[in-house]
């Protein structure tokens, strides 16, 4: 027999297993961006996208015509203030540039808190605009916001140019540009390049994004396969917002009964305020926005029940019974259902549910095991057939799991420490774009490592300043482990003698 390294990679001459393949929901990348603003926050907030973003070229622009007269060839996002946007001609902006998105970051109130009818009745300029975020002096300033800005640019930008590419897709619908301007920032640390965003301000717009139709009553029986419903992992949504030529209608209550009806594996956050939300609770989970910690409960919502966290199992009254780090721990939980006894058929029953709801596969998609998902998801056993198919699965995963080397400038890395040892010897310009597109995390994340992914997911940066942040990361997690590993292994002579 052929040995094998404490690492898991073999020696001699067995066939080499293949390199990790990341799973890129945006193929096209935003790699330009003009910044056409009379507003100096704006044109400051170049520095926080070179910090951010050192991947991209940021052009400040300050000429209407040279700004529609430009030509790219990479996507590109053109940023603007209320002055901008109205002296700037859209239409020539398009047609020189395919791949680009206009971003207005507005400093009106009565933009940031309007529907999108009544803001371009008020400054119809705003019609001309892809997407609109809320800026101000204080808390909503520019360079906070103008990170999340882009990146909701490049996901726009990939959903309409290849909705090809099956993506995960967190659906946010708010009429008024105010909150997803404070949210995003903070959905996008959580989310990382696992899933993409997409904001609808209408009850027609959301509608046609998730079935393709503008009306209920044309919904088809194919509706999974022509709108981007399918690809939702979590609806956000405010009660009132437009309906039509309705613009204080309670919109929201009838797109929770569709997507209910439709859509059952879709988890509901109502982030609203409003005193009917309360009535709507055991339609989804109620979120007052704007409340102390409701950013802090809904990030711990989004982890626990979209698959971007630990695998978290709840019974039918929202107690959580497990909560699983890594497909090791799922396995072993899958054992326990295998039995006769009512504890094991209860936990079948549980586990049915959720595969009814593709948790398992949207889980796997999450953290990196995109193969595995795609083979489970068609799947719809139940009882031990399937218990035994997730079990047989996962044991296959958990071989490849070892086996399975991230390429980094050309070294194979099997383990984290085989990640600290390459990260010397990778250019910055690389790294950089490793970071951008999530690769180490994702690839941890496969390797069971989701604690460590998730502390590496949001560090991004440039130069030699990337590298140090990623290492002293990674250090710190090993000190921490070998510390954790010490304590056990003196510990079990004590217990052993209890």
């Amino acid at each position: 027999m052929k040995e094998r390294s404490k690492s898991g990679r073999d020696n001699g001459d067995q066939q080499p297993a293949p390199a990790f393949v990341p799973r890129v929901i945006n193929p096209v990348k935003i790699g330009e961006v003009v910044i056409f603003s009379a507003e100096e926050e704006v044109r400051r907030a170049t520095t926080a996208i070179l910090a951010q973003m050192p991947w991209l070229r940021v052009r400040v622009l300050t000429n209407p015509a040279a700004v529609a007269a430009t030509r790219f060839e990479k996507g590109t996002a053109f940023i603007v203030d209320d002055m901008a946007l109205s002296l700037l001609d859209v239409d020539m902006v398009r047609e020189n540039n395919a791949d680009c998105v206009v971003v207005l970051l507005s400093f009106t109130k009565l933009i940031w808190c309007s529907p999108p009818s009544l803001a371009r009745q008020e400054f119809p300029y705003t019609e001309k605009a892809d997407l609109v975020f809320a800026v101000n002096r204080g808390d909503l300033r520019p360079d906070k916001i103008i990170i999340s800005a882009i990146r909701a640019a490049e996901d726009h930008l990939n959903i309409r140019k290849r909705p090809d590419i099956r993506r995960f897709i967190v659906l946010l619908v708010d009429d008024e540009p105010s909150w997803p301007s404070q949210f995003l920032p903070v959905l996008y640390g959580i989310i990382g390049q696992r899933a993409a965003v997409k904001v609808t301000r209408t009850y027609e717009e959301t509608l046609t994004f998730m079935f393709g139709v503008d009306n209920e009553s044309k919904i088809a029986e194919n509706y999974t396969e022509v709108g981007f419903g399918d690809q939702v992992v979590c609806l956000i949504t405010d009660i009132f917002f437009p309906r039509g030529e309705n613009l204080n209608g309670d919109a929201g209550k009838d797109l929770i009964d569709l997507v209910n009806r439709r859509y059952p594996r879709i988890p509901i956050i109502i982030a609203s305020k409003a005193k009917e939300s309360a009535q709507l609770s055991e339609k989804g989970f109620w979120l007052p926005k704007g409340d102390p910690g409701s950013l802090e409960t809904l990030k711990s919502y989004l982890r626990d029940r979209t698959g971007i966290g630990d695998f978290v199992i709840f019974d039918d009254s929202g107690k959580e019974l497990h909560r699983l780090k890594n497909v090791r721990e799922l396995y072993h939980l899958l054992s326990k259902a295998e039995g006769d006894d009512p504890g094991a058929g209860k936990l079948r029953s549980i586990l049915e549910a959720y595969g009814d709801k593709d948790m398992f596969s949207t889980w796997f998609y999450m953290h990196g095991m995109r193969e595995l998902g795609d083979k489970l998801r068609p799947q719809r056993l139940k009882g031990m057939q399937m218990i035994s198919l997730l079990k047989e699965s996962l044991e296959a995963e958990m071989a490849q799991m070892t086996l399975t080397p991230m390429m980094l400038g050309g070294i194979k890395i099997f383990e984290p420490v085989d990640l600290l040892r390459a990260l010397m010897n990778i250019p910055p310009k690389e790294l950089e774009s490793i970071s951008h597109d999530d690769i180490i995390s994702s690839w941890l994340d496969r390797k069971g490592y989701c604690e460590l992914a998730d502390e590496l997911r949001p560090i991004h940066g440039k130069g030699m300043g990337l590298r140090k942040a990623i290492v002293d990361c990674l250090e710190n997690w090993m000190a921490t482990e070998n510390k954790s590993h010490s304590r056990n292994r003196s510990g079990r002579p004590r217990r052993g003698l209890n």
